[in-house]
């Protein structure tokens, strides 16, 4: 047996799943962490599934509570903004391409609190700026800025820390 023949044999080994094996693949995978609609249904590529069974599947997953869009979105805000300290026009643009509707996202925000939202700012800040050295005053309030808005903080938060 050539090589050619040998790989052949090993694409052609995919496990095929019973339809509860699947449900419960999918529950498991809601279990582990909270999860959107658009991540579910990318899951459900990895089986072949008609229409139907997906449409069961989701049902299933959203009546048990297995999946929950409002759940999912508070824990992503709080996940991005105290652990990874994005800002809010970021969290909300990545929660957007997970086609989180721009409604349940801003009704979610109040997960991040004001005084912790500004305290970050202000910290990173003074950080970042701390770190720039050989540069004039302007430039380095500048080039913190810009680094502060690529984290998703807006500019006219930041402007707040100077006031």
């Amino acid at each position: 047996m050539g090589a050619f023949a040998h790989s052949f044999f090993i694409t052609m080994e995919k496990k095929s799943f019973t339809f509860n094996e699947i449900k419960l693949k999918l529950m498991n995978y809601c279990v582990y962490q909270d999860r959107c609609h658009s991540e579910v249904e990318q899951k459900m590529k990895e089986f072949l599934l008609i229409d139907e069974a997906k449409e069961e599947i989701i049902l299933y997953l959203l009546q048990e509570n297995y999946l929950n869009e409002e759940r999912f979105t508070r824990s992503y805000i709080r996940g991005k903004f105290y652990i990874k300290h994005w800002g809010k026009a970021k969290i909300k643009m990545n929660l957007k391409q997970k086609q989180i509707s721009e409604k349940l996202i801003n009704s979610c925000f109040d997960e991040i609190d004001e005084d912790d939202y500004l305290k970050t700012i202000q910290k990173i800040y003074e950080d970042y700026y701390s770190k720039q050295s050989g540069l004039k005053e302007y430039q380095r309030k500048s080039k913190t800025i810009k680094y502060l808005m690529s984290r998703g903080f807006e500019y006219e938060k930041i402007n707040d820390i100077f006031d």
